[in-house]
């Protein structure tokens, strides 16, 4: 009996150490080659109205205007090494990045307005408590609230949508990435006492997941509705690979925006429904053994037919999506925080086990290559023919957010 006792103390001991972050050197490696790619980054280019956004073909910086809805991420990761290292140097360029992007609190012209802002103002005002920054976000959240519709009971994301056969324009189109705005809607709230933000966070979130979600929790990419009505109209892809598919970073998206509305709200159905999309990364048959997906789920699967012209011959391997990975790593580390046991252990070894895939040679770049961007390999959009196996800034920004993540958790 004394040596089974041992035994089982031995055993769990031992699973106890096995899980606990081996936060030293995955978050020491992924800062360390942030810092020197940024420092490239930061003496190469200083046009404050040019944002780096990724790297063409021959590995040189692309950029961005002030009205993209990328624009925040740069200032954000700037932020993010500031929040590891402590030096001044990287908040002082995180500040000049940040206060460039002023004027965006006014756009309404798409629902980008909480990537733009909370990744660049949110961080800063999480991290210097600067009251400018309090009013910029506010006024940030009043511009996007201006996008929603209370008849659709959801937030307004392009102006309009194309289908990709060509039959037809749709002109309320609600895209699931628009499941990331809500973040600043939420803090808005809090921030100015004003209700209103966050019962319009939470009504998009309701009608999103009535009718983004099919019931294996795989997400379609845009919800068309008639403005007038709130019916819904059609179920399409923009930039997955058929209507009917998983476009990875979709997936990520969705994750991350109903974990972070369980989060802001307690409510048990968005738990749930978090749960259920982790799950489906998690146990999804195609996924790669390194557990970065492939830019979609369903790509040369039978049952999935593009609408667009689609050349499987064009490339000799599926193309993987990294910025869907550190996204979903991201999310499933914030995630653990609401679950126990073996679900905890589940969420937490694959967000673990993608960190140490795009901490490895394969997905970061060595120093002063890649557009100064850390990793490799991520996906825009294939059907639109851009961005299509090549640094992405959000992949960098959501990688460093699941490091800080990972160096914090604690079971």
């Amino acid at each position: 009996m004394r040596f089974f006792f041992l035994f089982v103390a031995v055993f769990f001991a031992a699973h106890l150490v096995a899980a606990k972050p081996d936060s030293a050197g995955l978050v020491k490696a992924g800062f360390s080659a942030a810092e020197k790619q940024y420092a490239y980054m930061l003496s190469a280019y200083t046009d404050l109205k040019l944002y780096p956004r990724s790297a063409d073909p021959n590995g040189k910086t692309t950029f961005t205007t002030i009205g993209d809805w990328t624009g925040g991420f740069w200032p954000g990761c700037l932020w993010y090494v500031y929040e590891y290292s402590n030096d001044e140097k990287w908040k002082s360029a995180a500040v000049k990045w940040t206060e460039s992007l002023e004027k965006n609190q006014f756009n309404t012209n798409h629902h980008d307005i909480g990537f733009m802002m909370n990744c660049s103002y949110g961080n800063a005002y999480r991290l210097t408590g600067n009251e400018s920054y309090k009013r910029i976000l506010i006024q940030s959240a009043k511009s996007l609230a201006t996008r929603f519709n209370p008849v659709v009971g959801a937030i307004k994301s392009w102006e309009v949508f194309h289908s990709w056969d060509g039959k037809a324009v749709y002109n309320f189109p609600v895209i699931i990435d628009n499941m990331m705005n809500l973040e600043l809607l939420f803090l808005a709230s809090k921030l100015s006492g004003d209700a209103n933000f966050r019962n319009i966070a939470i009504k998009h979130a309701e009608t999103t997941l009535k009718n983004h979600y099919r019931p294996d929790y795989s997400s379609f990419h845009v919800v068309n509705y008639d403005a007038k009505t709130g019916k819904v109209l059609s179920r399409e892809t923009a930039q997955g690979f058929s209507d009917n598919s998983a476009w990875s970073r979709g997936q990520a998206w969705g994750l991350y925006g109903f974990t972070n509305v369980y989060k802001e709200t307690g409510q048990k159905r968005f738990l749930r429904a978090a749960i259920k999309m982790a799950e489906f990364y998690i146990n999804n048959h195609n996924l790669p053994a390194d557990k970065i997906p492939y830019w979609d789920f369903n790509v040369n699967q039978a049952g999935y037919t593009p609408n667009w012209k689609y050349d499987a011959s064009r490339f000799k391997e599926i193309p993987r999506d990294a910025s869907a990975a550190a996204i979903t790593s991201s999310a499933l580390l914030e995630l653990c925080r609401y679950v126990n046991g073996r679900q905890k252990e589940q969420f937490f070894s694959m967000a673990k086990a993608i960190l140490q895939s795009l901490s490895s040679p394969q997905y970061t770049a060595a120093p002063g290559t890649n557009g100064y961007f850390v990793l490799k390999h991520s996906v825009g959009s294939i059907p639109h023919n851009g961005e299509i196996d090549v640094p992405l800034v959000y992949a960098d920004y959501y990688y460093l957010e699941a490091l800080l993540r990972f160096k914090r958790f604690r079971f």
